[in-house]
């Protein structure tokens, strides 16, 4: 008998704790932690200056044109580039913009107006990115430059002014500052090796330009 009123007391004791096991709450399983995404992609919208640093070597019928010159006027544009990241560090930048300049003579050439030109100067560079500087994302770059003339005009009598596209190098350097995860203002310099060959008057007079410009611009950063 005192075994069967164990057994009893055993089962009511159990039974109540699962009852009251049952009516407690259900705690939702922890959130997995979703790792912070990282993209690649980072474009600029900026205002460039155009600042060639020019120089020639024109012959005339096969002579050398003694102190003859070049000037090359300045030019402001707005510029859009597109910087994709292989790494945190390292970057390759394409900046697409188009510019007109004025070319005049200089030197024993003062005073003559030659012509104008468009020229789209598509540069690639691969970058380093400095890190550990806070928002300040400083970098330096180089690359290639191809120039494209389109577009000439002659002045002052010439006929037949032609400039030819070019390859040329380029170096860079510059720097974000980030004012949030997304954006930020950028400032960069960017200095193009450029020459090119000139043909006037169906090539009578003929020679190498260097155009040379320092591009310096300034914009707003936004990383995807």
């Amino acid at each position: 008998m005192s075994k069967r009123i164990l057994l009893l007391a055993a089962a009511l004791v159990l039974g109540a704790q699962g009852a009251r096991s049952a009516d407690l709450p259900v705690s939702a399983p922890a959130p997995a932690l979703v790792p912070a995404t990282w993209s690649p992609w980072m474009v600029r919208l900026r205002v460039l200056g155009v600042l060639p640093d020019p120089g020639a070597r024109l012959t005339a019928a096969g002579l050398p044109l003694a102190g003859a010159k070049v000037g090359i006027t300045d030019s402001a544009i707005p510029e859009l580039d597109i910087s994709y990241f292989f790494t945190k560090n390292i970057a390759a930048e394409l900046i697409l913009g188009v510019t007109r300049h004025g070319v005049q003579g200089a030197g024993t050439l003062a005073g003559t107006r030659i012509g104008t030109t468009w020229i789209l100067p598509p540069t690639l560079t691969l970058q380093y990115h400095f890190d550990g500087l806070g928002p300040l994302k400083p970098y330096l770059g180089a690359g290639v430059n191809y120039s494209v003339f389109f577009g000439e005009q002659e002045r002052g009598g010439f006929t037949a002014f032609r400039l030819s596209n070019s390859v040329a190098p380029a170096l860079q350097a510059g720097f974000d500052y980030m004012i949030d995860e997304h954006w930020g203002v950028n400032v960069d310099v960017k200095k193009i090796f450029l020459d090119t060959k000139v043909k006037l008057n169906p090539g009578f007079v003929r020679g190498r330009v260097d155009i040379d410009p320092w591009i310096v611009g300034g914009g707003i950063t936004y990383k995807f």
